[in-house]
């Protein structure tokens, strides 16, 4: 049998990172009609909510059993909402390596929830599953995801020449067009020490965020 992570939960100051349900699939299908979505990922389109029903109840637990990875949803403490959705893909079992996926919705941006999100996962990887290599991979053209895996302390490797889709919409019809990549990683030493533990906080928050 493949290895695999275990269903769990990872959380942070503001967020709870849980399994998919399927009663979260109105929220999902709102959060990938997005244009930035279609742009800077290759999940379906439309992405409706009959596929995100699926994707919860049987393709993101086939993903997590296969030894592929895990779709964890990203949910705020406080209002338990929908802001987000983290895949792990592509896990090497033997280099004890994985890549990071995040999508942020459209009403929860400027928060900062991806950074918090992904560095809670790669906290989780390290801490908890002896992972030893995050890796991340961003459209030469999309800042914000690179201003995330930058926050998170993640070092740039060099440029994947044409090696994404980037996709547009012109009336009804989705244009693509190739895009080069920039691949960043995360090693367990590249991460910052934090300032001591301030009690009341949600979770136990070993690493920081850079500026």
């Amino acid at each position: 049998m493949a290895a695999s992570f275990p269903e769990t939960a990872i959380s942070t100051e503001r967020l709870l990172l849980r399994p998919l349900a399927e009663d979260d699939a109105s929220g999902l299908a709102a959060m990938m009609a997005d244009d930035l979505v279609l742009a800077w990922t290759d999940l379906p389109h439309p992405f409706t909510e009959e596929y995100a029903a699926e994707l919860a109840r049987a393709l993101a637990p086939a993903h997590r059993a296969a030894g592929r990875g895990i779709v964890l949803a990203v949910t705020e403490h406080l209002t338990q909402r929908l802001v987000g959705l983290v895949e792990l893909r592509n896990t090497d079992w033997r280099l004890r390596s994985t890549e990071i996926a995040y999508v942020t919705a459209s009403w929860a941006r400027g928060e900062g929830y991806a950074p918090e999100a992904v560095l809670g996962v790669a906290q989780w990887l390290f801490e908890d599953r002896d992972f030893l290599r995050l890796e991340m991979r961003t459209a030469a053209g999309n800042t914000s995801a690179q201003q995330v895996a930058q926050k998170i302390g993640g070092i740039s490797e060099g440029v994947l020449r044409s090696a994404w889709i980037v996709r547009g919409e012109s009336g009804e019809v989705v244009v693509e067009s190739r895009s080069d990549v920039i691949l960043w990683s995360l090693l367990p030493e590249d991460l910052e020490a934090p300032e001591p533990h301030h009690p009341g906080r949600h979770g136990d928050h070993r690493y920081v965020l850079r500026d």
